[in-house]
């Protein structure tokens, strides 16, 4: 079976009446978590953006708890699973400051683990990748949030 276009969806959802829409949506929620969850984000969290953010890093916070940070081997696949659930949580937001915000708090968080990130090449190229993501956010947003951010930045980094 051959997915549709989003153009031909987006026609077809057009006509389709309200209640079979909701069945719809319940329907796509089933299969998969990650819809489910953003159908969460639009539902109830993208009116609340800054508590959106501040679940995000609870969970971010309960996830470094965990963190096995003796074993650098350990540690990296820790930190390459804490760091797809951020994302996924960013593409949810779809906003900048959201993800400057959450990758600032991600490294932040890394910093602050004690983990000796300069014994493992991996974990110095996952930290710089993200201040270059944090650096291509940071340059989509406007001048004062730039400026504010980037000296976030600078204390983190």
């Amino acid at each position: 079976m051959k997915a549709a276009s989003l153009k031909e969806i987006k026609a077809e959802l057009e006509i389709v009446p309200a209640q079979k829409l909701v069945a719809l949506c319940l329907q796509l929620a089933k299969f998969k978590k990650e819809n489910k969850e953003l159908l969460t984000y639009l539902l109830f969290e993208e009116s609340n953006e800054q508590g959106y953010i501040e679940s995000v890093k609870t969970e971010i916070d309960e996830a470094f708890k965990e963190l096995n940070i003796k074993s650098i081997y350990i540690a990296k696949k820790n930190l390459r699973r804490i760091l797809r659930s951020v994302n996924r949580y960013i593409r949810y937001s779809g906003l900048k400051t959201t993800e400057a915000t959450l990758l600032l708090y991600f490294c932040k968080k890394i910093k602050d683990s004690r983990l000796e990130i300069e014994k493992s090449q991996q974990l110095v190229n996952l930290f710089s990748a993200q201040a270059k993501k944090i650096k291509a956010a940071i340059s989509g947003m406007h001048e004062d949030l730039q400026y504010d951010y980037r000296r976030e930045m600078e204390i983190i980094l």
